[in-house]
């Protein structure tokens, strides 16, 4: 046997990796870094490493106390701490302590017309994107009136007052330049023309009046016409009309129910005897005053007993005779007077 000598240390030496250790390095790196990018692409999965950090509570999250593993710092609580439940995510271990993730839903501006999320204790304004339009409906029904006239010397308390406004409002009646309507003064025949012809609105159209007194340029002259031929008023024998003649209260009466055409009602004299001046009425007037006794055109002021035919008509007694006889056409609505005479 041949004795060696004893061989020194022998140097490191490096073999190059085999062709299957290369291919299971490549394999290796390949499914971690497939793991990593898996793992880290998940949004549905609790490797959500952002969850793992200290944030706020997610809104609407009832908080409670909890195991210490689930402690979260830097909340205001009595003890400093606040912990939140532990909800395992769908599919994953329930017994892990990860967090779910926030929903990124939530985090989302709300779109024109959908309204914000509903926070309790919140009061969150909802704009109105597209309000309704506003619909008016048309009122229809009786024509609007307009305010009477305020005259300076018609008090509130005066008894005619009420049948004032409501000729004034329609313009039946008017007043003078100084806002007055001088109630108590008489009327003429031509102004009682000029109102008959406004109130009942019967116009005929212009003819030539056979009245000596009323010329073509007269400014009743239309009115009387009027008058005339709608059998309201007639002239004299002497073919005139006397256009400036104070008319009396059974003319304006007698007027009124030649006009409107109302019938005569049975026994007259009787329905006149009510009032306490009843041998005063003409003997010609009595069948129209009894008619327009029983009809609600007789107006007596300031006692209502006594009719007073003869004396002159003042401008707040056509007044209240005028509205009663728009009254008995259905034209306006009645009003309360103790001075309007009714017979049952």
């Amino acid at each position: 046997m041949t004795n060696l000598p004893p061989s020194g240390p022998r140097s490191p030496q490096r073999s190059p990796l085999d062709f299957d250790e290369f291919i299971g390095i490549i394999v290796a790196f390949t499914t971690i870094g497939a793991i990593l990018f898996w793992a880290f692409s998940r949004r549905d999965t609790g490797w959500n490493l952002g969850s793992l950090l200290p944030t706020q509570p997610t809104p609407g999250v009832q908080v409670s106390p909890g195991a210490s593993n689930n402690v979260i710092p830097g909340l205001q609580n009595p003890d400093g701490k606040v912990t939140l439940p532990v909800i395992p995510p769908v599919g994953s271990n329930p017994d892990s302590n990860i967090l779910p993730p926030v929903n990124n839903e939530q985090n989302l501006e709300p779109n024109v017309g959908v309204a914000p999320p509903i926070v309790t204790g919140v009061v969150v304004p909802v704009p109105n994107i597209n309000p309704a339009p506003q619909i008016t409906t048309p009122v229809t029904g009786l024509p609007v009136t307009p305010p009477p006239r305020a005259f300076t010397d018609v008090p509130d308390n005066f008894w005619a007052r009420r049948f004032i406004d409501v000729l004034s409002s329609r313009k039946i009646i008017e007043g003078f330049k100084d806002y007055s309507f001088r109630p108590d003064q008489p009327i003429t025949r031509a102004e009682f023309a000029a109102i008959v012809e406004r109130a009942f609105n019967k116009d005929i159209g212009q003819t030539k009046l056979p009245f000596t007194d009323v010329p073509g340029n007269y400014w009743a002259t239309g009115a009387i016409n009027d008058a005339i031929a709608t059998g309201f008023l007639k002239g004299y024998p002497d073919k005139t009309f006397k256009p400036e003649q104070k008319i009396t209260r059974v003319q304006v009466l007698v007027a009124l129910i030649s006009g409107l055409n109302l019938k005569t009602p049975t026994a007259p004299d009787k329905l006149v005897s009510i009032y306490s001046d009843a041998k005063d009425i003409p003997k010609y007037a009595i069948d129209r005053v009894a008619t327009a006794t029983t009809e609600g055109l007789v107006v007596n002021y300031p006692d209502r007993n006594a009719f007073a035919p003869n004396r002159e008509a003042t401008r707040a007694e056509v007044a209240a005779m005028i509205h009663q006889a728009l009254v008995r056409e259905g034209r306006l609505p009645a009003i309360k007077s103790e001075n309007i005479v009714q017979v049952k």
